[in-house]
């Protein structure tokens, strides 16, 4: 699972997300991606599932670029625990996505290929998503 090798602070508020993105809205890397269409959370096991899927689908041809990356703790009280008694330990990872964020690039895969894999990426993940291209790309 993916998670920061250390933090400043070990519990965090949960803040708003909204907005636009202003970083991460270009494909930078490859000629394929996954554009964030909403803001969300997105959990490191709800990335590690979009990975594998579509490493799974491609079957390890072309290159992958997981652009975000899940640091920021959300804290789970345990089940049936009363309220009270101070903010829970750290439950699970998040990555706080806004509106326009790229998520997941792909390169050296036929179009046909990556708007598949992609499509299956995205019934992965809580928010909706859609498939873009680079200018000139094939």
């Amino acid at each position: 699972m993916l998670m920061p090798k250390r933090v400043k602070h070990r519990k965090v508020q949960r803040g708003k997300v909204k907005g636009k993105a202003t970083a991460g809205t270009t494909l930078n890397f490859g000629d394929y991606g996954l554009r964030a269409l909403e803001s969300g959370w997105i959990t490191a096991r709800q990335i590690e599932a979009m990975r594998v899927t579509t490493v799974h689908y491609l079957k390890r041809m072309g290159k992958i670029w997981i652009r975000i990356f899940p640091d920021k703790p959300v804290s789970k009280k345990p089940a049936e625990t009363r309220m009270g008694k101070g903010k829970g330990e750290t439950g699970e990872w998040v990555a706080p996505i806004k509106k326009g964020r790229i998520l997941l690039e792909l390169e050296g895969v036929p179009p046909e290929a990556a708007r598949e894999a992609l499509r299956r990426a995205a019934t992965k993940l809580p928010i909706k998503t859609r498939f873009i291209e680079r200018e000139g790309v094939l």
